[in-house]
């Protein structure tokens, strides 16, 4: 009786410990390199979500820095809203298996960084998901769960509503010429919702950066099966700046903003030293909103002939110690303040410096500031513009009274620049 009670206190403190871990976008691995998950479509979007039961499916890739094949396994976990794990099972939400293998991979080939290229395209035929919502997934070696390499996040929509987004200059005078400000009306006509204002939380977010995400926005009002999220201070993002970039699809050819190339033990790639653009006004130019793309001009295949490149950034600034660090940000380090992208100062050069390997690609950054609060901050290394040209992505989620699950009933994209019908 006493060993049944200590099993089940263990089992209860294990799974409350499980229940609290929030899932991310996390590499496990230092040698995990260049994961990408997205649609699985010709054109790159790295924005990871597909309909349910629309037979869509996503697209995993990475890169291991060795040339040795490994054996993967993978796992799908349902989470909440704010990507803690939720209370249904698996075979709640999966049909079929609940584990996966990851077979399909390659070694390099004429590249300098020895790597091996790995695949994975899911759901499968027996790996089907059944309910909407967020999900982490998890790959992991030799059926091993606690010998993690990788988790990523995506969403599955059940599209229950209409969205109309409205982006605009905020409208507080304190954030009128640096804040964008995010309004819309969600139309729910068909979808039962009794208590909106306690079932209905939004996420939204900015080109796809969950770092800076705007979390459970309730409704303002509620009308005729109308929702109503035309806030004035709750929908507010800082407009930041036209994102830098850097281009090495090819490592043997002059590219954009690269001043120098060389080999010794891999190929290397120096950057035109960068300015802060804080103190200047807004410049208008067509830009990737901090995203990649993985290409390679230089061989015959995309994934397994590009070579990686050290990366030397440079950033021409007083020192900010004092007001905290200076960290790349974008995609490249998945929208997250990686240690290994941030920038030391150098005094005698007045001069900021990292150097990162990077696969060839043309890639788009900014120049952030991680302040003492752990905060990001784009006022001392870029600036902040009304008029910046970004993405952004409202997300639906309503607690499935039924099952106590938080499902997604809608997704909406759209660029601060689109013109309304």
């Amino acid at each position: 009786m006493r060993i049944t009670i200590l099993l089940t206190l263990l089992w209860f403190f294990t799974f409350s410990l499980t229940a609290q871990i929030v899932y991310n976008n996390t590499n496990f691995d230092d040698k995990v390199a260049t994961v990408i998950l997205q649609k699985d479509l010709a054109i790159y979007d790295p924005l990871p979500i597909i309909g349910l039961n629309e037979g869509d499916r996503l697209k995993l890739s990475f890169d291991i820095l060795e040339p040795v094949n490994e054996f993967f396994n993978y796992s799908i976990v349902h989470c909440d809203r704010n990507w803690k794990l939720s209370d249904l099972q698996p075979m709640e939400y999966i049909s079929g298996n609940t584990m996966g293998e990851i077979t399909d991979f390659k070694f390099s080939t004429n590249t300098y960084q020895k790597y091996t290229h790995y695949n994975l395209n899911f759901p499968t035929s027996d790996m089907q998901i059944t309910k909407s919502g967020n999900y982490a997934l998890l790959v992991y070696r030799n059926f091993d769960e606690t010998d993690l390499v990788l988790t990523r996040r995506f969403m599955v929509v059940d599209n229950q509503t209409s969205i109309e987004s409205d982006i605009k200059t905020a409208t507080l005078p304190e954030f009128r010429f640096t804040h964008q400000e995010v309004d819309f009306m969600v139309n729910y006509e068909g979808f039962d919702i009794p208590n909106p204002f306690l079932d209905v939380n939004v996420t939204i977010l900015q080109n796809n950066s969950w770092n800076n995400a705007i979390y459970n926005l309730k409704p303002l009002f509620v009308n005729n099966n109308q929702l109503s999220f035309n806030y004035e201070d709750k929908n507010v993002f800082p407009g930041t700046n036209e994102f830098r970039f850097f281009d090495i699809r090819s490592l043997r050819f002059f590219s954009n903003n690269v001043i120098r190339k060389y080999t010794d033990s891999v190929q290397n790639a120096v950057l035109r030293p960068e300015e802060t653009r804080a103190h200047l006004n807004y410049v208008r130019w067509l830009d990737y909103n901090g995203k990649r793309e993985i290409i390679n001009d230089d061989g015959a295949n995309i994934t397994e002939d590009g070579d990686y490149a050290m990366i030397h950034f440079n950033l021409k600034s007083n020192d900010l110690s004092d007001m905290g660090e200076v960290y790349v940000y974008g995609e490249l380090t998945d929208w997250q303040l990686q240690d290994k992208f941030k920038l030391k100062y150098w005094p005698d050069y007045d001069m900021y410096s990292t150097s990162v390997l990077l696969k060839q690609s043309y890639y788009s950054y900014h120049f952030v500031l991680k302040d003492k609060e752990g905060n990001i901050d784009y006022s001392f290394t870029e600036g902040n513009h009304q008029e910046t040209e970004n993405d952004y992505t409202i997300l639906i989620y309503h607690k499935n009274v039924f099952y106590g699950y938080d499902e997604l009933i809608g997704a909406n994209v759209r660029n601060s620049y689109t013109v309304k019908d």
